[in-house]
């Protein structure tokens, strides 16, 4: 008896330290029934609920009900703080906590979330061992959560190796080829997909038309959409074309494709509209589309086309490197210092090479000198700098920001590739940039 009370303390101990911010006072914690006999063991369902913000076990104890229905805010977790309780939970497991179903489930989809590569890794193999390793939306979970990540061979050895397929199977792979930057493996995937007999249907079609690597290639599958397959297109499918059409310059031919659809254009289609426009100078053209797009959607609209400096605020850059480590890159990084004498540098370095700082992504009123100064500390490039002074050479670097990349420094990374002879992968908000010997794989359109 006196055991089992002192296990039921250890599990109050648990909810209490981990939910102590977030659950109100009048909360009480009930006994738990622990699924481990070791209290060195907690009960990797309790583990995991506070480890995965999505994750809702069975049997959820009424301490977590109360909370769910609580008037506080949900506790917020950053990408560190996240890949680390998964890495907790990992660890649990590999000491013979068996998880259920929709532990899987949840913490594949939080790995995908944090591009934690090694922690879903990881995972990957304990759900191979697992009694669930067959089952094909976990296999699935598994592929999109390696796309996500930026590695498109690990996804597709899960891919082939899967005894049981489904359509999102396919359509995940070929997303994920496409993210990436490897658009014609994605089309290959699709005609192997035809090969084997099975049919198209329009989600499959809007994966292909974001693989396709040219005009031909985007309107040709757009023809086979609607002639071979007998599927209507939707809006999505009329926005893939305009994607390929803005992407590669064919700006005139992309609005005539858009005064000729059989159905009304979106929000969504004069937004894309005006934003290739932008992108391609076309300034009568941008005009329209924001006149159109202010009409359907004023909250889109911009009101003042005058650049104006951001407000200022520190840029979170995530660093997975080496040895299973996720670090986070901030401005109080207590390693910037050298950081900074790595990137001058390499600064020196990218000059000869034939790198020019393109100022115009500087919007503070400052000179010259002072605006290239302000571009080589942005902080991917510190990150980067950071990265290569403090992991094996010639591994690859993983960079994520939660922002857009700018022009200049999209230039710079290409550049630094080709110098210091290492893959460098950034994910941003919009998709992955594989930088190799002075290219990227997303063809300086993003």
């Amino acid at each position: 008896m006196a055991s089992l009370m002192s296990l039921n303390r250890t599990g109050n101990s648990i909810i209490t330290s981990n939910f102590k911010a977030r659950i109100p006072a009048h909360s009480s914690a009930l006994p738990l029934k622990p699924i481990s006999s070791s209290p060195q063991k907690p009960p990797l369902k309790l583990l995991c609920t506070y480890a995965l913000p999505n994750h809702q076990p069975t049997n959820k104890p009424r301490v977590f009900r109360r909370q769910t229905n609580s008037t506080h805010p949900p506790k917020q977790h950053n990408g560190q703080n996240l890949t680390g309780k998964i890495r907790e939970a990992v660890e649990y497991m590999g000491q013979g906590v068996c998880a259920e179903y929709g532990v899987f489930c949840a913490m594949l989809s939080s790995c995908g979330k944090t591009k934690s590569l090694e922690v879903g890794r990881r995972v990957h193999d304990l759900l191979a061992r697992s009694k669930f390793g067959g089952d094909v939306e976990l296999n699935n979970k598994l592929i999109e959560m390696y796309g996500r990540c930026g590695s498109m061979r690990d996804a597709r050895r899960v891919f082939d190796r899967m005894r049981e397929r489904n359509m999102s199977s396919w359509h995940l792979m070929i997303n994920g080829y496409a993210a990436n930057g490897q658009g014609r493996d994605g089309l290959l995937l699709f005609e192997r997909m035809r090969k084997v007999g099975l049919r198209p249907v329009g989600e499959t079609f809007v994966a292909v038309l974001s693989a396709c690597g040219s005009v031909e290639e985007g309107l040709m599958y757009f023809e086979l959409m609607k002639k071979e397959c007998g599927i209507i297109p939707g809006i999505e499918h009329y926005l893939g074309v305009i994607d390929v059409l803005g992407k590669f310059g064919h700006i005139n031919e992309a609005e005539e494709f858009v005064d000729k659809m059989p159905i009304e254009p979106t929000a969504e289609v004069w937004e894309a509209l005006r934003n290739f426009a932008r992108i391609h100078g076309a300034i009568e053209l941008e005009d329209r589309a924001e006149e159109m797009l202010a009409a359907l959607d004023p909250s889109k609209a911009i009101t003042d086309k005058i650049p104006t400096p951001p407000q200022k605020k520190q840029l979170a850059v995530n660093m997975l490197e080496g040895k299973n480590r996720v670090s986070e890159y901030r401005s109080t990084n207590p390693y910037k210092g050298d950081a900074y004498e790595k990137l001058k540098g390499l600064n020196g370095q990218m000059r000869e090479a034939g790198y020019v700082p393109d100022t115009r992504y500087v919007l503070h009123d400052i000179d010259q000198e002072a605006k290239e100064q302000a571009l080589l500390y942005h902080s991917e490039r510190l990150a980067i700098a950071y990265g290569l002074i403090s992991t094996p050479a010639r591994t690859p670097l993983r960079i994520i920001k939660n922002l857009r990349i700018c022009g200049d420094c999209h230039n710079a990374i290409k550049i630094m590739s080709k110098i210091v002879g290492r893959e460098l992968i950034v994910r941003d908000n919009k998709r992955f940039h594989h930088f190799k010997d002075g290219k990227c794989s997303c063809g300086d359109y993003w």
